[in-house]
């Protein structure tokens, strides 16, 4: 048996947005429109999905006493940590307090939360 990473799917206010949002962050583009689902190309795996969700509430970073869990969020690897930041905040992205990692960490416009780690963090 095999098992394997297929998409990792975010709840979102706008599918299509956020899609653009990371198909531009990452190098990728859209492969699926009628669920909206980013990658580096047909075949590659693992791919980011995005569903839309009525009512749709963004996750909370969180604070010092730790009253809201993280949950989950992407760890992105760059090349080039300032270009990475700088074209993050250009597409939309909101700096996040620093946890205690040695990676800088984002929200993306839907309030999901993602960092920026240089090969070396």
């Amino acid at each position: 048996m095999n098992v394997y990473v297929r998409n990792i799917v975010f709840d979102c206010s706008d599918a299509r947005a956020l899609g653009d949002f990371y198909a531009e962050l990452l190098g990728w583009r859209v492969v699926r429109e009628d669920w909206v689902v980013v990658a580096k190309d047909e075949e590659s795996l693992p791919r980011l999905a995005f569903e839309e969700v009525e009512g749709y509430r963004p996750p909370l970073w969180p604070d010092p006493e730790r009253a809201y869990p993280q949950q989950m969020h992407l760890c992105l690897g760059v090349d080039d940590s300032t270009a990475a930041q700088e074209r993050a905040l250009r597409l939309g992205a909101t700096p996040l307090p620093a946890m205690g990692g040695s990676c800088p960490v984002f929200a993306d416009p839907d309030g999901h939360p993602f960092c920026l780690c240089a090969q070396n963090e």
